[in-house]
């Protein structure tokens, strides 16, 4: 093996040992990102986030960037169909609904087979944070950390569910100019809370709400987060 290439081999486990940490430790602070009240009994729900060298497609950032992640990390995201009655069009985790006697880890897994093809057995699951509130769909949700072992090729299973399932390089949402504050207005209330933007070819997601909430919990704990303009907003509509 080449030093390069053992530099990298070192640089993906180093990632994935904060990872196992991070996920036996859990969250550290409350949880600060839940919009709105719970109108009844909260329902329980599961995403999986799932981190892997997935390809040999590296972040678009220049190979100097002064980056604390490889540069071919990525972290599994799906675009919510735009039709859906529920977050429509959001980026978001593979995830959904526990079904009757499922816990969470199974329950994750499933709905992200069901959403984006994956094989189940390749995922490596690290652990399982608590249970977060997301009262504006009135469910508890739990996040499911996962490091693909095994990766195995994913898309668009169901168009009515999903638009676009692609790989995001975290060098890429940590790069200090994809990175901003969401402002959500409604009425006297607003909301402010982490968003980043990733480009997935001629393709601009944006990534904010629950998801980005998650995402900049996990890179501020792992010490991955990079010194961003937290005074740059964008409006959400």
């Amino acid at each position: 093996m080449s030093s390069t290439a053992s530099a990298r081999a070192s640089a993906r486990e180093s990632a994935r040992t904060q990872l196992v940490a991070l996920a036996e430790r859990g969250f550290e602070e409350p949880w600060p990102h839940a919009r709105g009240a719970f109108t009844g009994d909260a329902r329980p729900a599961s995403v999986l986030v799932l981190f892997g060298v997935l390809d040999d497609l590296p972040a678009d950032r220049a190979p100097d960037a002064d980056t604390v992640v490889p540069a071919d990390l990525d972290v599994l995201l799906l675009a919510r169909a735009a039709t859906l009655r529920s977050h429509a069009g959001q980026v978001a985790f593979p995830g959904g609904r526990a079904e009757d006697g499922e816990d969470a880890v199974t329950a994750a897994l499933r709905e992200a087979e069901e959403e984006t093809g994956l094989d189940p057995a390749g995922v490596e699951v690290l652990g399982a944070f608590g249970e977060l509130p997301m009262p504006v769909s009135n469910h508890v949700v739990t996040p499911v950390l996962g490091w693909w072992a095994r990766p195995t090729p994913v898309r668009v299973v169901d168009v009515a569910e999903s638009a676009h399932v692609f790989r995001a390089p975290v060098a890429d949402l940590l790069d200090p100019a994809n990175r901003f504050t969401t402002v959500m207005r409604r009425g006297r209330q607003t909301w402010r809370g982490p968003g980043f933007h990733v480009h997935d070819g001629d393709v601009t997601h944006l990534v904010w709400g629950f998801t980005g909430g998650i995402l900049d919990a996990m890179f501020d704990q792992l010490g991955w987060t990079e010194t961003w303009d937290r005074t740059r907003e964008l409006e959400i509509s």
